[in-house]
């Protein structure tokens, strides 16, 4: 029984952590702080734009979340914040209900993430960590890559200073058919300048400054985002090129994040609860994740129901704070856990800084082009498109690549959250099949030996009375009639059967339909004078078979093993 403190300690894991701080620790903290913020910064204005919110949510979802994170949160370097994803969730929850931008759409994304947090703290209370199962790999992957498209393309409007659609590929198809012709060319130049930059200065400061990669040369990649965003802003400022019709960002208000609950009403929460149920499902998969990957590589411990809760409350206080959705982020949690840091201070430490910029710096970010931070997010989500996942996928199961077929086009032709639902929906459709067809062989003895294999792959010993039946699936009405169809056709193949026996060893359950099939089989068997026998029943399938009349009616017997029932049969053949 765990103690009172142990328990504590789950709950608040800060206060295990806390406890063994030390100053090496803070120094590496505050180091992989450093870093992180130079990503940070852009990233949380970009990512707010993607949103259809204004720049500086972006700063405030990067503040409280991280702190309440921090002390409610198991993983050491999980970043969490404002993420592109989420981020387009956000604008393809609120975008067909509100003017994009309005204090109205602002409103609405606050209780969005307060929504979110509710749930997610509710999942997790009530332990329904295990939600993460019910989401396929491929269908994640497939999701993330689709989604990254869409991001990619709601950027090219700023890019090009043109009112593009980008709910799917073929608003944004009929959009820039209609408006491509209004292109701001000095702005696309000035984009394109700046996707260049991103692009190709890292490869220069790997080749040219050092040989070996350094942590110095490390912090200067990874800050390029934020030097690039100082350098636009000096060319606005100096150069005064935004004459040339180049947006910038504007006047952000400066000071804290402000605290209120946003307006809401039941009708209001009844219309962005679907939205808020997929971003929940959405954010804790995608965030347990990462945190399984660096507790992996750490060897800590991570309880799933735990993170929700923490994921939850994250949420809850950036809703409370004026901001949207939040989740943790691959690519702040990789340099987090590269640039060394040791604890969550480090994303306490993150947030102090993001205060900082909010009170003191949020007016040198008021000559920022829009086509900068365009340009950040596009080359940063665009590492995330790679088709290769689909194609690998595909030549090791086809039902498992039509899902992540499926799900692409779904997302990338109706909408975010319809795709994943429909690429959910045809996973199960596809389990669902490829149970109710389950692998059924006929098996005989390797000999030699005490094994048992199937006959179309094995030279084997089989007996012309006996036909040796293995299902490699556990036993529901789905299956259960395919079982009996398989058992009539081999009786109709075998004209001298006596003994029909079926190996169990590959099932760890059988459902109440496929009890009564068995039962069924079992009597018409024996009106032909067969018997029907079982090898190998695990011991709670065994259980559950006791309880019923299958095990007093059965015309054969139940042997240990399978040779043991062969050998009973027919000693001759099988020796």
């Amino acid at each position: 029984m765990a103690t009172p403190r142990l328990q504590f300690s789950k709950m608040l894991p800060a206060w295990q952590w806390l406890q063994d701080y030390t100053v090496p620790k803070f120094r590496a903290d505050l180091l992989a702080a450093l870093i992180v913020i130079a990503m940070l910064v852009p990233q949380g204005m970009a990512y707010a734009m993607v949103a259809g919110l204004p720049p500086v949510t972006g700063l405030y979802a990067s503040i409280l979340p991280m702190i309440i994170y921090a002390i409610v949160g198991g993983s050491p370097t999980l970043s969490i914040g404002p993420v592109a994803l989420i981020s387009m969730m956000t604008f393809a929850t609120l975008e067909p209900l509100y003017e994009v931008g309005s204090p109205v759409y602002i409103q609405a994304a606050c209780l969005l993430a307060i929504l979110v947090g509710i749930l997610s703290t509710l999942l997790g209370i009530f332990r329904f960590g295990f939600l993460i199962r019910l989401i396929s790999h491929p269908v994640i992957k497939s999701f993330i890559i689709a989604s990254a498209v869409l991001i990619a393309l709601s950027q090219v409007k700023f890019m090009l200073d043109i009112p593009l659609k980008s709910g799917n590929i073929v608003e944004f198809i009929q959009s820039a058919w209609q408006y491509l012709r209004f292109t701001s060319i000095e702005t696309l130049v000035f984009g394109i300048a700046a996707t260049l930059f991103l692009l190709y200065m890292p490869n220069l400061l790997k080749s040219k400054i050092c040989h070996t990669f350094s942590t110095s040369v490390q912090f200067w990649i990874k800050a390029l985002p934020l030097i690039l965003v100082f350098i636009s802003i000096a060319l606005i400022h100096f150069l005064h090129i935004d004459q040339y019709g180049i947006k910038t960002v504007g006047e952000i208000p400066s000071g804290f994040p402000p605290f209120a609950m946003p307006y809401w009403n039941w009708d209001l929460v009844i219309q962005l609860l679907p939205g808020a149920a997929m971003i929940t499902m959405v954010s804790f998969v995608e965030s347990i994740s990462i945190a399984q990957t660096t507790a992996f590589q750490q060897r800590s411990e991570l309880n799933s129901n735990q993170e929700l809760i923490a994921l939850g409350l994250a949420n809850f206080s950036a809703g409370v704070t004026s901001a949207f959705p939040v989740t943790g982020s691959l690519s702040r949690t990789v340099v987090n856990a590269d640039a060394g840091a040791k604890t969550p201070m480090a994303g306490v430490l993150s947030s102090i800084f993001i205060v900082i910029v909010s009170l003191y710096l949020t007016g040198l970010f008021k000559e920022l082009p829009l086509a900068i931070l365009a340009a950040t997010i596009m080359v940063s989500i665009w590492k995330l498109v790679d088709f290769k996942p689909f194609i690998e996928t595909w030549r090791y199961s086809k039902a498992d690549g039509l899902a992540m077929w499926v799900t692409f086009f779904g997302v990338l032709c109706i909408d975010i959250s319809t795709g994943l639902i429909i690429g959910i929906i045809s996973t199960f459709i596809l389990l669902l099949w490829r149970i109710s067809r389950p692998h059924i062989a006929v098996i005989g003895l390797v000999e030699g030996t005490q094994h048992f294999r199937n006959i179309s792959r094995h030279e084997v010993l089989t007996s012309t009375n006996i036909v040796s039946i293995r299902i490699d699936e556990n036993l529901t009405f789905l299956n259960a009639n395919t079982l009996k169809e398989f058992v009539i056709f081999e009786v109709s193949q075998h004209p001298e059967l006596h003994h029909v026996v079926i190996n169990c060893s590959s099932i760890s359950n059988i459902d109440a339909s496929a009890l009564e099939t068995l039962e069924e089989i079992n009597n018409e068997l024996k009106n032909l004078k067969i018997q029907m026998h079982f090898t190998e029943i695990k011991g709670p399938v065994m259980d559950r078979l006791k309880q019923s009349n299958l095990i007093n009616e059965l015309s054969g017997t139940v042997y240990l093993t399978h040779y043991q029932a062969m050998h009973a049969l027919d000693a001759q053949t099988f020796r």
